[in-house]
């Protein structure tokens, strides 16, 4: 059955050929009401729609050309059956796509999501500075902010946090700012930048957490990679949702998704720490699940919510390095 096209106008779509006069056929009308006057006229969208439907429930019909547009018809004895098949199509499908997949764009996020890697950037260089903090003298920051899983076992709970903003040098930074600022824009730009950086930071802070209780307690790390792939862990799971797509393929296709990517990024290079990487992507999913089933029900949140998990992201970072700069 060909069905009316886009560039279609005045060309008459070949029909099925049935029997009957043409005439006696009567032309379903645009409210599928049994109202005498009802215009019969349709688009080209609606009409390859309800064709389709009565041809998968091989009622007859043709389809005409009309002054404006297109009209519908069946023959007598089918037309209650085809009103009341059109009905049910039209019921099923009123709320589809699903409110989520209609809302707005979220802003365009980049620029923001720049801003706070040029600061991570700034903070390594000043720590190549001989800095006098509280007292302290020259301070020892990889010392007192990495991922020390014997101390952060021991309570060090601002480790987790303050060891994703500490690189062993400028070549691992640039590889975290390279990577890790494309996925976080990509993040940041689906959730808006607070719930973005406020997710990344619990993500990278869980992915620390886990990995020093799997680990030997000597085990030390720095690095903001676990929490960009905390970022990949994130958008595949927000991909779950993604209209038209069946629950399994969708979760088949980002648990590939996110595990190519740690392949091919996370396990190569002698100091790299896979443990990190595989739990910043493990935590990466387990927040964004939740995430997820929760945007599709009450969609992203606004800029006034969005500016506050923002400060609450910051205030964490700021909290994290006090507790850090405070231990004797």
């Amino acid at each position: 059955m060909n069905q009316p096209t886009d560039d279609q106008a005045t060309e008459r779509p070949d029909g099925p050929a049935l029997p009957g006069a043409e005439d006696e056929w009567r032309a379903v009308p645009q409210d599928l009401s049994y109202r005498q006057h009802s215009g019969t006229q349709l688009s080209t969208q609606r009409i390859r729609l309800w064709a389709l439907t009565l041809e998968a429930r091989r009622i007859a019909y043709r389809v005409e050309a009309a002054h404006q547009g297109w009209r519908l018809l069946v023959p007598p004895e089918s037309y209650a059956l085809a009103l009341d098949e059109l009905r049910r199509f039209e019921a099923e499908n009123r709320d589809w796509p699903p409110r989520g997949a209609q809302s707005a764009p979220q802003a365009d996020n980049v620029l923001v999501s720049l801003s706070v890697l040029a600061l991570l950037a700034i903070f390594h260089n000043l720590l190549l500075l001989d800095i006098n903090l509280l007292g302290h003298g020259s301070f020892d920051w990889l010392t007192r902010g990495n991922a020390d899983a014997g101390a952060i076992r021991a309570g060090e709970w601002w480790r987790t946090l303050t060891a994703l903003s500490l690189h062993a040098d400028g070549l691992h930074l640039l590889g975290n700012l390279c990577i890790g600022g494309l996925f976080i824009s990509l993040l940041c730009r689906a959730l808006g930048s607070g719930l973005g950086w406020a997710l990344l930071l619990g993500s990278g802070a869980l992915g620390n957490m886990l990995n020093a209780w799997l680990q030997s307690p000597l085990h030390r790390s720095v690095g903001a990679s676990t929490a960009v792939f905390g970022a990949v862990g994130l958008l595949a799971a927000l991909n779950l949702h993604r209209p038209r797509q069946t629950l399994r393929r969708r979760l088949h296709l980002s648990l590939a998704a996110a595990l190519a990517l740690l392949a091919l990024l996370g396990s190569a290079g002698e100091n790299t720490d896979l443990g990190a990487h595989l739990f910043g992507l493990a935590a990466g999913l387990s927040l964004g699940l939740p995430t997820s089933i929760l945007l599709a029900r009450y969609g992203r949140p606004g800029r006034g919510l969005n500016a506050l998990l923002a400060l609450a992201a910051l205030g964490l970072m700021v909290g994290a390095w006090w507790a850090a700069l405070r231990v004797t």
